[in-house]
């Protein structure tokens, strides 16, 4: 008996190695991936100036970016909407918690959408896997968020196609068909629960890790379970020690799997 609907992925083309350089940048969903790289000791740098949920958000990030060397990209898109600035007209990535009344909110039809994202691509300049994060937002309505999110699914197909560097992996289709369930969300009832997002970070690596990669996930899940060991007794000698062998064992890991 099938019990669920498995949304299908490919092998990619390319695939992560331990040493790829990556950056995560988009919605909250892309910080929450991110940090299941950042917790397997990758090279990972996430959301450098905080949390972007639209296309010409992200765009501004990269551009004010001094950085931009990575090997990968990934780019999780949040929504459509922007705000404006009432004063200059300028689109904001965060209203800070201001009056709602300084900002015009403004929606990106798909062709802006499709815009913003080749800028992006363009200024990156590597690889890039485009995601559609699955967190509704609930104060648009469950109808205008299935509206934006369709919007953002449109643009993310077309940007993968027309790009031979750029692919789109289905973090959505996996969390709302998947994993359709309201016991894969978090309390809230809107976000991930910390078991699906650990789930589709195992199928992003079905998709994208490199035999070499899941060799070095192997290696390091005994040190990252002991570095997240927590003591009846901190300060005792056995402690002490156990926590010395662990760091040891940690820094001979980086060095075989991160030194050139």
């Amino acid at each position: 008996m099938k019990l669920l609907t498995e949304v299908e992925t490919e092998k990619s083309d390319f695939q992560i190695e331990p040493q790829t350089r990556m950056l995560f940048i988009g919605s909250c969903f892309a910080d929450s991936i991110g940090q299941c790289f950042q917790k397997n000791a990758f090279c990972v740098t996430v959301n450098p100036e905080g949390v972007m949920y639209n296309p010409a958000s992200i765009f501004q990030c990269i551009q004010n970016c001094k950085e931009t060397n990575f090997d990968l990209a990934v780019i999780t898109l949040g929504t459509n909407h922007i705000y404006r600035l009432k004063e200059t007209g300028e689109i904001v990535a965060n209203c800070r918690k201001r009056p709602a009344s300084l900002f015009f909110e403004e929606e990106l039809t798909v062709d802006e959408c499709v815009g913003y994202l080749q800028q992006t691509l363009d200024l990156l300049n590597t690889k890039v896997i485009v995601t559609v994060s699955p967190i509704r937002y609930a104060k648009y309505g469950f109808h205008g968020s299935r509206l934006s999110k369709a919007t953002l699914l449109l643009a993310a197909e077309r940007i993968a196609r027309n790009n031979a560097d750029c692919t789109y992996f289905p973090a959505y289709e996996i969390m709302n068909d998947e994993l359709r369930d309201y016991r894969f969300h978090a309390p809230d009832m809107i976000h991930p629960s910390a078991q699906a997002i650990e789930y589709i970070w195992e199928r992003f690596g079905d998709t994208f890790f490199s035999t070499t990669t899941r060799q070095y996930l192997k290696e390091w899940h005994p040190i990252r379970e002991a570095l997240d060991h927590h003591p009846f007794s901190p300060t005792s000698e056995e402690y002490l020690k156990f926590k010395t062998q662990t760091e040891i064992k940690r820094q001979e890991f980086l060095k075989k799997w991160h030194t050139a």
